[in-house]
């Protein structure tokens, strides 16, 4: 699988764009917003958007998915249904940041842990791992040996667990019993800041130790 990192928002956000190198078919992971820089770059990539997924509820993750899935009239999947009421909130959570109002959202599909979701010819398998959020998923290549982990696991560092439904403890077994073992040749995509490996954050992250 192929993609290309999109930073946008205040908050810096990776939003992802993913494709299968053998049919050119695509996803656009946690579009936070910035809707036109994404598709100038899904346009540059010369690439055909099929779907929006979405790893958890949070507004910088979501905020330009509605906008994204009407210009390309593509449903919008994930993330997992515990994650309904961080959705349906997304008004509160623009006028908490002081941005422009989103509109509550809810997705075509739900994910579950087991589910998987095609891009073309790559297979990417669903992980449900709570803490972030509770409904927080994960998308993995397994193939590809590519994770897109939205804001469960970063470089050095974890996601924040002092929102609503969030578990500090929740998140760290997400991370060992469900991330780690997948193996430490993983390359990951967090939700935010730069790639690194399973292996790296295994031996080094200060949280995991």
């Amino acid at each position: 699988m192929d993609y290309h990192i999109v930073p946008v928002t205040a908050f810096a956000q990776n939003c992802s764009l993913i494709w299968c190198a053998e049919t050119q078919q695509a996803a656009i992971v946690d579009p936070g917003g910035d809707a036109e820089k994404i598709i100038r770059a899904v346009t540059e990539q010369g690439v055909t958007v099929r779907q929006i997924l979405l790893t958890h509820g949070h507004l910088d993750h979501v905020g330009a998915a509605a906008e994204l899935a009407a210009h390309y009239t593509v449903p919008v999947i994930g993330p997992q249904k515990q994650d309904a009421f961080w959705l349906e909130g997304l008004p509160a959570q623009s006028r908490m940041f002081g941005l422009a109002e989103c509109a509550p959202l809810t997705p075509d599909r739900w994910l579950e842990e087991g589910e998987t979701v095609q891009v073309g010819n790559t297979l990417l398998e669903v992980l449900h791992c709570p803490g972030h959020t509770p409904g927080h998923i994960v998308f993995f290549d397994r193939t590809g040996r590519l994770l897109v982990s939205g804001d469960v696991i970063f470089y050095g560092g974890v996601g924040r667990s002092d929102f609503p439904q969030g578990s500090h403890q929740a998140l760290i077994s997400s991370i060992k019993e469900k991330l780690l073992p997948l193996g430490d040749d993983v390359t990951f995509i967090p939700g935010h800041g730069p790639m690194s490996t399973l292996g790296n954050e295994r031996l080094n992250n200060p949280f995991l130790q």
